[in-house]
């Protein structure tokens, strides 16, 4: 179902650069206020390489089962996007906490529960139309057995891997994608991942570089710096994307397979004394975003609100900025921090970058005066992607003969009856030529290519 990998403007995309962009969304973010809302509607189809949608979860049954009532929904409005960018890749994330407790951990105790997980997970995925499964293992062994939790980790990874092939080949598809969330604090990671073993299993690793610092601490500090501070002591000298990122490496995780985490929110505080850097006393968050509502963080779109009236500054050590204004301090992310970290990223060869969440920048483009998603796209762009396509066919793309076959015609793929082997995409009125992989057909019925 999703061999749609054409030779047409998108392709030119995805290869052009052997980094992913990896962008999440979170089916929560539907309850946000006016122009905080977002939905899969949202979603800009030529921005990001591969869009996770978060979250599902595990069932008592230990079965994959969604968590909104709308998930179906969304999953339509996510296979309308592939429909206009055919190499858009979309994966399902399961994990996060029910109660407290990793709806993973009752499910990776047992062997036939792990093949219920899985077999459920392969019927999911192929109904809806997704291309991989992303598992959003951060903290299981925190409420879990820890050394039990580790083995049984890579069980279940090693267990998705052989039946996601075993799948493709029966059916004749491409094996769907298998990744993973991880953790970027050391002691987490010696706890819950057998890193050398599981990265044989996994297509991609999405390092979570962020919450390094948050209000739960007594004083400020970023939330995701590239490096440690002279300010740091104790373990927090190891609590930066350097640290997490050569712990991962140094166990032996592949460096082309590590995402770097690009986070589009800050972590806030209130201040407690007149000291206003990094390192200032602090006493619990500032107020919560009036779009977020969450204390402790604000979406890039409501930093965009408070800096224009804010001292902002910036900390050298750790190629990052911050803003205060009265007693709230910001730690946040801007162009200037993504490119440092884009600059870290390619020098370590690292596989790409993955982004939490499109909803947090500024999706509309209504708040920042900078355009629709400003951070996502200057993170493209630093990244080396070329221009996305417009209404004007890019020169490698292939137009097709029959120039006013796409007029009037909605966005979307067609058949070309005159050759099963290639199929056009109208794009804004603006027809596409793309052709199947060799040996494979065009179907109308699933808007793909598959075998004959």
């Amino acid at each position: 179902m999703k061999l749609l990998t054409a030779l047409g403007v998108l392709l030119v995309l995805n290869m052009a650069t052997s980094s992913r962009l990896v962008c999440h969304m979170t089916n929560w973010a539907q309850y946000r206020p006016s122009s905080g809302k977002f939905t899969s509607d949202n979603i800009d189809p030529f921005l990001c390489t591969h869009v996770i949608y978060a979250m599902s979860t595990i069932n008592s049954f230990n079965e994959l089962t969604p968590i909104e009532w709308n998930d179906d929904q969304q999953f339509t409005g996510l296979k309308r996007l592939k429909n206009i960018n055919p190499d858009l890749k979309t994966l399902l994330s399961v994990g996060g906490t029910v109660n407290g407790i990793s709806p993973f951990i009752a499910m990776v105790a047992r062997a036939e529960n792990r093949a219920t997980f899985i077999k459920s997970s392969i019927t999911y995925l192929r109904t809806h139309n997704f291309d991989g499964l992303n598992l959003a293992w951060e903290y299981p062994a925190h409420n879990g057995s820890p050394e039990q939790d580790k083995t049984r980790f890579t069980q279940l990874v090693s267990e998705l891997y052989k039946a996601f092939e075993d799948d493709a080949k029966e059916n004749k598809k491409t094996p769907l994608l298998l990744t993973a969330n991880v953790a970027a604090f050391i002691p987490t990671i010696d706890r819950a991942y057998e890193v050398q073993k599981i990265t044989l299993y996994l297509d991609f690793i999405n390092v979570l570089t962020y919450d390094y610092h948050g209000h739960w601490e007594a004083a400020t500090g970023h939330n995701s710096p590239l490096y440690s501070s002279s300010m740091d002591s104790g373990t927090h000298v190891h609590h930066n994307i350097n640290s997490s990122i050569s712990h991962w490496l140094v166990n032996g995780a592949p460096a082309e397979k590590l995402l770097l985490g690009f986070p589009t929110y800050g972590r806030t505080y209130h201040l407690s004394s007149s000291a206003t850097g990094l390192g200032a006393p602090a006493n619990g968050p500032a107020d919560a975003g009036p779009y977020t509502r969450t204390a402790g963080f604000w979406s890039y779109y409501e930093t965009c609100d408070y800096t224009p009236s804010a001292n902002v500054g910036w900390i050298p050590e750790q190629q990052v900025p911050y803003a205060t204004y009265g007693s709230s301090w910001l730690g946040y992310d801007d162009k200037r921090s993504f490119s440092s970290k884009v600059q870290y990223m390619t020098a370590n060869n690292l596989g790409g970058a993955h982004v939490w969440t499109l909803d947090m920048d500024d999706f509309g483009g209504s708040f920042c005066s900078d355009g629709a998603y400003p951070l996502i796209n200057h993170l493209r762009m630093s990244m080396g992607f070329p221009p996305k396509p417009t209404t004007t066919p890019a020169p490698t793309t292939t137009r097709d003969p029959i120039a006013d076959f796409c007029r009037g015609r909605p966005n979307g793929l067609y058949e070309n009856p005159t050759d099963k082997k290639t199929y056009f995409q109208c794009f804004q009125g603006n027809t596409y030529l793309h052709h199947c992989q060799p040996g494979l057909i065009y179907w109308d019925s699933c808007k793909c290519c598959n075998w004959p």
